[in-house]
Parts: C-alpha cells; sequence; structure tokens
C-alpha cells in the first residue's frame, strides 16, 4: 500500500512546481484566469480552513450547489486532508436529498443560500457552510497564503469521494472513489486519448455526477493540462470557447454533441484545433457521426460507469462508421469477461453480461455491503450490461440487463431495435421499453421523436415497416408513439422508467 505519496495524490502540488504558470482552469462565469501556481495557493488555503471545523481523515463533506468552480477548490482540499467529498445532486427533491445526507452522514454540509431549509428535512444537526463563504476562502487563500503547506494526509488506497447513483433500481447508492481509481483511470484515459500538458477541454457535467470529475477534469490535471469550467451545458457558448481558447477534446452525451451541430454558430465556428470529440452514454447516431466529421472532428465513441473507471472502453476515431454501435477496445489496465446466463463465457457475437476487473473498480457502496456482494464477485463487477463480441474483438452494448424484456418466451433487447430505429434520418430520438400484453406477456414500445430539420416525412407506418424489414417479428414493437422530447438525467441520458408511467 502506498502511503502519503504525493506523487500518486498530489498532482496540483507538482504541477506548482513543473510548471507554475500554466493555466489550470478557466472560469467562464467570471473569465478568470488560475495557474497552476494560484490552484496549489487556493487549495491549501481550503484545506486550512476546513482544519477549522475539526474534521478528522475519513470524514464526509457533503456538497449541494449547482455547479461552481469552488467545488475543485474544496476537493483538493479535503483529498489534502483525507476527507471524503459527498457531491449531491441539487435537483433532487428534500426528501431524496435527506436520504443521501443520512446514509453519508457528513460532519460538515457545504450548501448553497437556495437549500437552507434542507438540513430540517434531512434531520441534520451538523455544522454547516453557506457555499458564497467560498468566496471568501478562495480571495484570503490568494491574499494571505498559507505559510507553511499542508502535509498530505489522504493515502493511495483512501477513500477520497462518494457519488450517488441515479436511483434506477431503487434508493440511490453511494459508489466509493478512491485515489487509486482517479490516479488508474486517469491513466487509462492519457494512454488511450493521447492526453498532454498542452490540451485544453471543459468542465460542464454536474459535480454530482462521474462526468463532472473524470471525464476529463481530474486525468487533465494529472497531465498539467488545462479546463474551462462553464456553470451550465450551453451549446452556442461552448462552441465560442471553443474557438477562443483552441480546444483540443471536447464530449459530451449525443444529445449534447446534437444540441451543438444544431446551434447556428456550429457552421461558421473553426474547430480546427480539435483532435476528436468522445461520445458516451449511448450510441451516436450514424447521420449525427457524418455531420462532426464533415466538420473535421473525429468521433471516438467511449463507454464507462461511476463504479468502474469511469472510462473503461474507447473505439478509435478511424472506426466510428465502420463499426459503428460499437464501445472500441477496453483500456489498457482492464480485464474483461462476457458472462451467459449459466455462467459459462459467451463466444464471438453471443450476447453475456459484461464483467470488468482492474484497478479502477469501486470498493463498493458505502454502508451497504449487500449491494457491493451483489455487483462484485471476485473481484469482478458484474456491469449488468449485456454484450456481444464481434469475431475482430469489437464490443457492443446490447442493453442494460435490466431493461431487457421477455415477449411470448424470447428476450428482446430495447437497444438493438433503437439502433435499428435510428437509422432513419428522420428519427431524432428513440427509447424504446416493454409494456404488459394478455397475448406475449410483453410487447414493446417506441417512444419516437422526430427531426424537425428534416425535409422528407415519415410516418408511423414506415417506421414500423423499417423495423419489420431488419428485425425478428417478435423484436418489432407492437405500440409506436410520437412525442416532442424523451425525459431525461441531468447528465443527458434516457429516463425509461419515466416512460413506464
Amino acid at each position: 500500500m502506498v502511503k502519503n505519496n504525493d506523487i500518486t495524490i498530489n498532482w496540483v502540488k507538482k504541477w506548482a512546481k513543473y510548471a507554475p504558470a500554466s493555466i489550470a482552469l478557466i472560469n467562464d462565469d467570471d473569465g478568470s484566469k488560475v495557474s497552476y501556481a494560484d490552484l496549489n495557493v487556493i487549495s491549501n488555503g481550503y484545506a486550512s480552513r476546513l482544519q477549522q471545523f475539526g474534521l478528522s481523515k475519513g470524514d464526509r463533506v457533503a456538497v449541494l450547489s449547482p455547479n461552481k468552480i469552488e467545488h475543485i477548490y474544496l476537493f483538493l482540499a479535503c483529498n489534502q486532508l483525507g476527507l471524503i467529498l459527498v457531491p449531491v445532486n441539487f435537483r433532487l427533491t428534500p426528501p431524496e436529498v435527506a436520504h443521501v445526507i443520512k446514509d453519508s452522514d457528513p460532519k460538515l454540509w457545504v450548501m448553497d443560500s437556495a437549500y437552507e431549509e434542507y438540513p430540517i428535512e434531512a434531520g441534520y444537526t451538523g455544522k454547516k457552510v453557506i457555499f458564497s463563504e467560498l468566496l471568501k476562502w478562495t480571495a484570503e487563500s490568494l491574499k494571505n497564503p498559507v505559510s507553511v503547506e499542508l502535509p498530505q494526509v489522504g493515502d493511495f488506497e483512501d477513500v477520497c469521494m462518494i457519488l450517488y447513483t441515479s436511483g434506477t433500481t431503487g434508493k440511490p447508492k453511494g459508489a466509493q472513489i478512491t485515489n487509486k481509481m482517479l490516479f488508474w483511470n486517469s491513466i487509462n484515459t492519457g494512454l488511450r486519448l493521447n492526453l498532454t500538458q498542452n490540451d485544453v477541454s471543459f468542465i460542464h457535467a454536474p459535480f454530482f455526477h462521474t462526468g463532472g470529475w473524470n471525464v476529463l477534469t481530474t486525468p487533465m490535471l494529472h497531465r498539467g493540462a488545462t479546463l474551462i469550467f462553464i456553470s451550465k451545458f450551453n451549446a452556442d457558448r461552448l462552441l465560442e470557447l471553443c474557438v477562443e481558447h483552441k480546444a483540443t477534446i471536447i464530449w459530451g452525451v449525443p444529445t449534447m454533441m446534437d444540441m451543438l451541430y444544431r446551434s447556428e454558430h456550429f457552421a461558421t465556428a473553426d474547430l480546427s484545433s480539435i483532435r476528436y470529440a468522445i461520445v458516451g452514454g449511448e450510441p451516436m447516431p450514424i447521420p449525427l457521426i457524418e455531420q462532426w466529421q464533415e466538420k473535421g472532428v473525429p468521433i471516438r465513441q467511449g463507454y464507462g460507469l461511476t463504479e468502474f473507471g469511469p472510462n473503461v472502453y474507447s473505439l478509435n476515431q478511424e472506426d466510428a462508421i465502420r463499426k459503428r454501435g460499437s464501445i472500441g477496445f477496453p483500456n489498457f489496465y482492464i480485464d474483461t469477461r462476457v458472462v451467459k446466463d449459466d455462467g459459462s463465457e459467451a463466444q464471438a457475437n453471443e450476447l453475456g453480461e459484461l464483467w470488468l476487473k482492474g484497478p479502477v473498480i469501486t470498493p463498493g457502496y458505502w454502508n451497504n455491503p449487500t449491494a457491493t456482494e451483489h455487483a462484485i464477485e471476485d473481484g469482478w463487477f458484474k456491469t449488468g450490461d449485456i454484450v456481444r463480441i464481434d469475431e475482430e474483438g469489437y464490443c457492443y452494448v446490447m442493453d442494460r440487463k435490466k431493461d431487457m424484456f421477455i415477449s411470448g418466451g424470447e428476450n428482446v433487447y430495447p437497444a438493438e431495435i433503437e439502433r435499428v430505429i435510428r437509422e432513419l434520418s428522420q428519427i431524432k430520438e428513440v427509447a424504446v421499453i416493454g409494456v404488459p400484453d394478455s397475448q406475449w406477456g410483453e410487447v414493446g414500445k417506441a417512444f419516437l421523436v422526430f427531426d424537425d430539420k428534416q425535409v422528407e416525412s415519415l410516418s408511423i407506418d414506415e417506421v414500423q415497416a423499417h423495423c419489420r424489414h431488419y428485425l425478428a417479428k417478435y423484436k418489432v414493437p407492437k405500440y409506436f408513439e410520437k412525442i416532442a422530447e424523451l425525459p431525461k438525467s441531468d447528465s443527458g441520458k434516457i429516463l425509461k422508467r419515466a416512460l413506464k408511467h
């Protein structure tokens, strides 16, 4: 076990020595730039402030606030002191927040002033800080730097963060994230994406989501690169920033990439500095891939999850069309298995559940040994994703195991149907779920969002005919419904559970 090793933990401290004037953060909220030297001073100042609350190693610090750049300062300070940051979804209702607070039992709760009544619902009587106070911490840290750098308390194997899952299968579970996970995720990400100190990317995902921290915030900080912070995703503004700061990598879910493409700035924006765009969450439609590639921005499809990585698979940009829908190959230091229902290994093109093993695995769910035992078996994390590996070794996510439904005794995977429907250029988005049926037990229902930019119209009957041509009869949805938009989570993923009500 590595103990108190600044080399593997306190990356900012190192870059403050190697390249103190290099810009770590550009804050689009006020246009300010933070060098690595300043970032080290600020995080050290925050750590000194946190010490005044009498916190001990392993104590949790909850944060309930919309995205602010101060989240990063607070995380770095907590990491230095061996504290565990708990970013809370600020869009949750008070009862939902109460569950997270009761489960994580923080010793300090940092919150935006808009949420000052939430501790009452949670029965929280501990120490509190209003988020606006952190602005004073920043100013004071820069004006009067702490004379002596505080020692690194957190260890390599320590839990440094708890990220609560979206709760699609019940109450949210707290995935424990360790310093070891952050380090190896950065190594894997850097090797596959060729990250360097010269790269420029964005922070735009919410900090209660793994994407906000690990795609690509922590890997970029590890490389001494530059991150542009925008408090909320805005397609027009992001494109302007790409041009202004010569961004080298952008990323998002397909919904975000579609919003960028549809921005009035897309056609004229000079995106020649961008090496590629990273897309995850779900497969990106081929027409959208082609639009971006025509713009000179290659697409790299990826795959990951909070509990493992999160950057697990990556498809090289040259295969974006030839292997459309594939997530490519696993990252360097990750082992994989595809396990069938009977426990045997799946062969080429056979379906099975994806299991993962490697140094980026979570040690488990906070305060939930039952969920941990269910998810991890002999060091393998069971993802719940149904995949197949083709003859060349490329992996395809066929569906979430829990999303599968059985129609007339046959397993039906909605993702397979959705891929077929997305081949129609008039379809912007689609989601398929299983619904009860008196004859077959369950049948498919497809929710369709039509592309209003397409000149050629398309009828529901034509969509159904397309499905019948490319899918076995039992896979063709019985019902098709046109809707204005699909319900989505804060990270842009489609919420199928909302379609079932």
